[in-house]
């Protein structure tokens, strides 16, 4: 039997007439879909519209909340932004997430959180666990998705959440396993070749090396693709056929 590996993209993040990626070929390629919740893209009927294609092609459904920030993407920190008010914020778009779902004949299955959000909570396990609550607080069905190795990840498993570990196959890391930060030159990888190679490495070995020239150790359930990478339809399915034809399955 074939070892399975989910292939995940950020989609949804286009609103009113700006659009931001092809969602349409992307979901012909992915297994998961880290849906955009509204606060940093999307908007009600984007969400619905992907939510309807995801039922439509059984993709798997991932709530992807953020800060926020539509003006800077949810890439902006905003370290004032925690206890409760993180708990509502956060709660209140998985939730709209999981009317529009419902609405559709589909559930939300897990919950992968965006941008600074997420980098700010891979490393502060205080912001982690608030992370954790506002999502274990809607029920135990909900999994949550995240970098492996992350203080984010630790405190989903401590809280007795489903997790579930990702890899970037697009994104350059630290030698501390963090994802590098975009000003940094090999945060953001373009070359088919590179990406394919890496990520084929991360799941035979467990192992990237980081910008710095560190073999870091990573555990991939996961391998995220990020759908406003420009050619992210070109390395989504020059990856999955690559990793199929390394004998691996695509799935959820």
């Amino acid at each position: 039997m074939k070892p399975t590996i989910d292939l995940n993209a950020d989609l949804g993040e286009s609103y009113g007439a700006w659009t931001m990626g092809d969602d349409q070929a992307l979901l012909d390629v992915v297994t998961s879909a880290n849906v955009a919740c509204g606060f940093h893209g999307g908007d009600p009927s984007v969400m619905m519209a992907t939510v309807r294609r995801c039922v439509e092609r059984g993709v798997r459904i991932g709530a992807h909340p953020s800060f926020d920030d539509r003006q800077g993407f949810g890439r902006r920190p905003m370290p004032s932004v925690v206890g409760d008010e993180l708990i509502a914020l956060l709660r209140y778009q998985i939730g709209a997430l999981q009317a529009v779902a419902a609405g559709e004949g589909g559930t939300v299955a897990y919950v992968k959180v965006h941008g600074a959000l997420d980098n700010m909570a891979s490393v502060d396990a205080g912001l982690a666990a608030t992370c954790v609550e506002a999502v274990r607080g809607l029920g135990r069905g909900l999994a949550m998705s995240a970098t492996s190795g992350t203080e984010l990840l630790r405190a989903a498993s401590s809280a007795g959440l489903a997790t579930i570990s990702g890899v970037y196959a697009d994104r350059g890391y630290t030698a501390a396993g963090q994802l590098a930060p975009r000003s940094q030159a090999g945060a953001v990888l373009h070359d088919v070749g590179q990406i394919t190679d890496r990520v084929l490495r991360m799941l035979s070995d467990g192992v990237v090396t980081s910008v710095d020239g560190v073999d870091v150790a990573v555990h991939a359930d996961t391998v995220c693709v990020h759908g406003d990478t420009p050619g992210a339809v070109r390395i989504a399915s020059s990856l999955r056929a690559a990793i199929e034809a390394a004998g691996w399955a695509c799935g959820a």
